[in-house]
């Protein structure tokens, strides 16, 4: 029997990491100059008519109210990045701006000074005044009708991407691409490729960056173009790298590394390093927090071997930047080596601490000295083992006097370069660290200068990233002071502001990756608090907003941290499968409750929607880590096959806790199907095995468990006709070194589903490969795919795969792909079945594994196991589910439950949880 469990990380995950700088990446397909205008056109006409206003009036800040006198100065400090490509040329026109531009008394033949002034400025990483003088630079260019300036459209789009306006820079990218295309000069199309891919990577948009890259490939092969291949290697490596697929994202670019060093290109060779450093930083910092299943040694080695190679590449790379003058690049790579070391050997990172400070007061005002300044501050204050994220969390203390010193300088360099967004970034941290010293009174005030600030730089997309921030800081801050309404109005703007950065979500420091669970879950999981405290303290009532009301927005709310967390969590550039649905859609069933959980700090909620539109929301009051003990012990209790009586205790702890609240409700209203739509560590147990003293929970209702209701499709499936598609392992399997024991039953299982399911195909073993696969699934149209083979699940997509007959791994990402090229209209996937599988105990994401697949791929339904159960109850199991689901009017809920209810009455050692209470059905319980 294949039973494993994920072991233990010895210390807690650092959960922010610093990424390198700009690194060549990638393409995908590209459009004509004609075409490319259109597009850019529809980027840019928003930004025309802050634009109108820009050129007459600029306000630098509030605390001075100076105004430029000279419009020149005015379109100096104009930030707008466009081209004037004729319409937008005619937009101008329209709104008497060409007059304004025409009284700039600077003569056409001086339009080389601004180009020449911006790369002095870019230079000196003042990319925003770059920007302005390129722009001006163009306007003189496109009054004159002059051709194609695609150096300025080059110099714009890496601009853009230096002060993280990605969008923007892949727009210019494109400009340039379509141009070097017409004029049929490859190479250059190749290298624009690579360029743009690295915007593609910093949107986290990785498969199009991947794509892009391997068209810069395929270049390479045609033009032998051996530096190019460089580039295009090092930028897919990092976009691998991102993905969190690791092994090819090295391979690549010590590729990369291999070629530059041939070739002596030692900008290439500068970059392969930087990233190579940062992919075994992040394999350093993952094997802390969970180990690669494929990796058989103790966590603690593993981690510290990726430590010692990071800190290899980091050292090359120091010393590559010295001997370059390359200060920006040494000061990222020394607070990547207080990163890296400050856990273990705090001499190595006191030294790089002192050594950053040094260089600190060498560099020239910049937006990166900034950064720089606030990253050095936050990492000398926080301790590794609980740093979640410096822009929400707070240090265990503060005792280094240097972090005022760093962010008071921070503050005044951003007022010197007088650039909005990065002075609102310094001043908001500034508030942060008051925040964290309880002076909520100057913490307040600071943050709202910061939001004041932001605002008025709100026509770029980095303004918008700084403002969600502090409107958030402002509603954590009115809470802890107990101005739960004055709060409740500040996270209800943060959100708003949340919608204006959701597609730029990355983006909110240009050197921090930024992890969902760090910063994005923490603002859910307290917006929600705060709306449910407004129902504890009748605040509702006295403010006009009816209960009912509060709830359906909590549970708006969950649904979309749901959501969200889903589309993170599954594969990169995936794009998840809402379903539009009405309110009323939810209810469908007067027989259904669904029971949504909520975990908090110090509570949990429960709130249970009832068909007749009845809500009702009740607290569990124990804190967040005494639940997860709990129902952890819970889980163990159920695996444990050594008892041969269950002892139900926990079980029934569990139901006082989540389900007897409710129990008179569920049983006035008749209730036969309970939909869970679980938080957390809930998700890694399954609620079918609750007890109230006397049955298990699925003894008396159908039970089902989805992730969101928006990714649930409630429509009942008729069950003539269908066709399965069953795969599995009966044989042994090493996969990465790991040996898979043989499945004994899935023979006898794979039988029973043909059995059941009349006209279904099977294919076992060395015939079931992803490739077998994918070609059986674009041949014949199956409503059913069922999986019987080995399945790990963990907290990460690369984590997650199932073992296929060839020795090989069909990975979440790979299953995913593959299901959503078939997920389309009334040919949907109904159920995908995956038994066999197997999550660590306490893993709350498992579910996200499943639903990844499921769910965002367009499938209405899995039904999944969450142990290895290599039994022949599993067997009877999957028999009696499809015998039921048969049937006219038994939905999969009900299948489900007649198939467990089954084992559990037959007397045998199958009644025992271990072996029937693993499986779960997500989705469409119907």
């Amino acid at each position: 029997m294949h039973s494993r469990r994920h072991k233990r990380g010895v210390g807690g995950l650092l959960k922010w990491l610093f990424l390198c700088s700009l690194t060549f990446c990638l393409c995908l397909s590209h459009v004509s100059l004609t075409t490319w205008q259109a597009k850019f056109e529809e980027v840019i006409t928003a930004q025309v008519r802050n634009l109108s206003s820009s050129f007459r009036e600029i306000r630098w800040s509030e605390t001075n109210h100076q105004h430029f006198g000279s419009l020149t100065d005015a379109i100096h400090r104009q930030k707008s990045g466009f081209y004037l490509s004729t319409g937008v040329y005619n937009q101008l026109l329209s709104l008497d701006l060409l007059q304004d531009l025409t009284q700039i008394e600077v003569p056409f033949t001086d339009a080389s000074q601004y180009v020449d002034q911006g790369i002095k400025s870019y230079a000196a990483g003042e990319f925003q005044d770059a920007i302005k003088q390129w722009q001006i630079a163009l306007a003189f260019y496109q009054k004159s009708q002059s051709p194609l300036p695609v150096g300025i459209i080059n110099n714009l789009a890496k601009a853009y991407q230096h002060i993280g306006e990605s969008e923007l820079a892949i727009a210019y990218w494109e400009q340039a691409i379509a141009y070097y295309r017409q004029i049929k000069d490859m190479p250059q199309v190749g290298l624009s490729l690579t360029q743009e891919a690295q915007a593609y990577n910093s949107l986290r948009q990785t498969a199009k960056a991947i794509a892009l890259a391997n068209s810069a490939l395929e270049i390479t092969h045609t033009n032998k173009d051996i530096p190019l291949q460089a580039a295009a290697l090092g930028s897919r490596g990092e976009a691998y790298r991102l993905e969190g697929n690791y092994k090819r994202a090295i391979r690549d670019l010590e590729n990369s590394l291999k070629i530059a060093q041939k070739i002596n290109n030692a900008y290439y060779y500068y970059s392969a390093l930087k990233s190579l450093e940062n992919v075994y930083i992040n394999l350093a910092q993952v094997n802390y927090h969970h180990p690669d299943s494929t990796i058989q040694a103790d966590d603690k080695n593993i981690s510290e071997q990726f430590r010692k190679q990071a800190w290899e590449y980091l050292q090359k790379g120091l010393k590559i930047a010295r001997d370059r003058g390359d200060q920006l690049g040494e000061m990222r790579l020394l607070l990547n080596s207080i990163l890296l070391y400050q856990r273990q050997t705090s001499n190595l990172a006191s030294k790089a601490v002192q050594q950053a400070l040094v260089l600190l007061e060498q560099l020239p005002d910049s937006q990166d000295k900034v950064y720089a300044a606030i990253d050095l501050a936050n990492l000398v204050q926080f301790p590794p083992v609980d740093a979640i994220s410096y822009l929400v969390a707070c240090p265990q203390s503060q005792r280094n006097s240097k972090v005022l010193d760093l962010l008071v300088q921070a503050v005044s360099t951003a007022q010197r370069l007088k650039n909005f967004s990065v002075l609102s970034f310094a001043i908001g941290n500034l508030g942060h660290f008051y925040e964290c010293r309880q002076d909520y009174q100057q913490a307040l005030k600071l943050t709202i200068q910061a939001q004041r600030t932001a605002k008025q730089g709100l026509n770029t997309l980095e303004a918008q990233n700084r403002l969600f921030l502090w409107d958030w800081q402002t509603g954590r801050i009115l809470k802890v002071q107990n101005k739960v309404f004055d709060a409740f109005k500040a996270y209800t703007q943060t959100f708003e502001s949340l919608k204006n950065t959701r597609s730029n979500i990355w983006n909110v420091h240009p050197y921090l990756q930024v992890e969902f669970r760090d910063i994005f879950e923490p603002l859910y999981r307290q917006f929600i608090d705060i709306k449910l405290s407004l129902e504890d303290d009748k605040i509702a009532n006295t403010k006009e907003i009816s209960s009912i009301d509060n709830l359906n927005s909590v549970i708006a709310t969950v649904d979309n941290l749901q959501l969200v967390e889903t589309q993170n969590y599954c594969v990169s550039d995936c794009t998840t499968v809402v379903i539009d649905q009405q309110a009323d859609v939810i209810r469908l069933r007067e027989n259904t409750a669904i029971f949504h959980s909520i975990i908090l700090e110090k509570h949990t909620a429960i709130i249970v929607s009832f068909p007749n539109g009845y809500k009702k929301f009740k607290w569990i009051n124990v804190d967040s880590e005494t639940l997860r003990e709990e129902v952890n012990k819970f889980r163990i209790g159920l695996e444990n096959y050594g008892d041969i009586t269950y002892n139900p205790k926990r079980a029934q702890k569990l139901y006082d806790w989540i389900v007897r609240p409710f129990a008179k409700d569920l049983e006035s209203l008749q209730i036969k199907t309970l939909v869970f739509i679980q938080d957390g560590v809930l998700r890694s147990v399954p609620m079918a095995a609750l007890h109230d003293g006397e049955k298990f929970l699925v003894e008396k209702y159908a039970v089902a468990t989805t992730l969101s209701l928006t990714l649930t499709n409630p429509q009942t499936v008729h069950t003539k006709n269908l066709r399965a598609l069953a795969v599995g392992l009966t044989k042994d399997a090493i996969v990465s070194g790991r040996r898979y024991e043989a499945l004994s039953n899935v023979a006898s299982e794979i039988r029973q589903v043909k059995e059941q399911i009349p006209g279904s195909k099977h294919l076992l073993d060395e015939n079931f490969t992803s490739d077998r696969l994918q070609a059986e699934l674009h041949k014949t149209f199956y409503h059913i795919i069922h999986i019987a083979t080995h399945g790990e699940f963990g907290n990460f997509p690369e984590d997650t795969f199932l073992v296929t007959g060839d020795n090989d791994k069909l990975t979440i990402s790979e299953l995913y792909r593959i299901i959503r090229s078939l997920a389309h209209g009334s040919k949907t996937i109904d159920l995908l079945t995956l038994t066999a599988c197997d999550t660590a105990i306490g893993n709350d994401r498992a579910a996200l594994g499943l639903a990844g697949v499921a769910v965002q791929a367009g499938v209405r339904t899995a039904l999944a196991s969450l142990w290895s159960i290599n039994d022949a109850s599993t067997v009877e199991l999957v028999t009696k589910f499809y015998e039921a689901w048969r049937h006219p009017g038994v939905s999969k809920a009900q299948a489900l439950r007649k198939a467990q209810q089954a084992l559990i009455s037959n007397g045998k050692t199958s009644a025992h949880p271990a072996y029937w209470a693993a499986f779960i059905l997500i989705g469409n319980w119907l």
